[in-house]
């Protein structure tokens, strides 16, 4: 397994210890200074994995599925775990709902479309949405709660989920054909 999948996985491993530390008090006040650290450190993982594979040629199919899985499963836990009352910052679950909902249609987009050898690459809109995202998160997770931090989180929320819908209208805009041309 070379180091970049190595990476991936690590990212998949640090998932469960960020949600305990987003979840509980277990370090007291520090939990949420840990759980921000894990965060960051597995996000940073992603930029690191997909810039090694791509800079020495490691690209595999494991990577291939298991690099944006990753990525969804750390920015979907983070959502989930800032639902819960009483979170660091609690975001609307309507609001994560829309947020996971958009990343299943696209993977569902990306599986149709590989089922007719078609690969559906990461958009602009898709990049600015995980940046921005990750971000959001880290921001919400270390709330300082002064008023002008929870304008910044509020509009980080926000800027989020507008990102969100228009990279998703844009990935169907683009890619519409890959549905229709299952369908003759």
């Amino acid at each position: 397994m070379n180091l970049p999948n190595r990476l991936t996985i690590l990212r998949v491993c640090l998932i469960p210890f960020f949600v305990v530390f987003m979840l509980t008090d277990f370090a007291g006040g520090a939990s949420k200074y840990i759980a921000c650290a894990i965060f960051v450190l597995a996000s940073l993982t992603d930029a690191l994995d997909g810039h090694i594979a791509r800079k020495y040629h490691l690209i595999t199919n494991f990577g291939k599925f298991m690099d944006p899985l990753a990525d969804k499963l750390l920015v979907c836990a983070a959502l989930i775990c800032m639902i819960e009352p009483g979170a660091h910052y609690q975001i609307p679950a309507w609001m994560v709902l829309v947020i996971i909902s958009r990343e299943f249609i696209i993977s569902g987009f990306r599986l149709v479309a590989s089922d007719s050898g078609v690969v559906i690459a990461a958009s602009y809109w898709g990049k600015a949405k995980t940046v921005v995202q990750m971000v959001m998160i880290v921001v919400c997770i270390l709330n300082v709660g002064a008023s002008w931090y929870q304008i910044l989180c509020v509009a980080l929320i926000w800027a989020s989920l507008i990102l969100t819908v228009v990279s998703l209208l844009d990935y169907i805009v683009k890619n519409i054909k890959v549905l229709q041309e299952g369908s003759r």
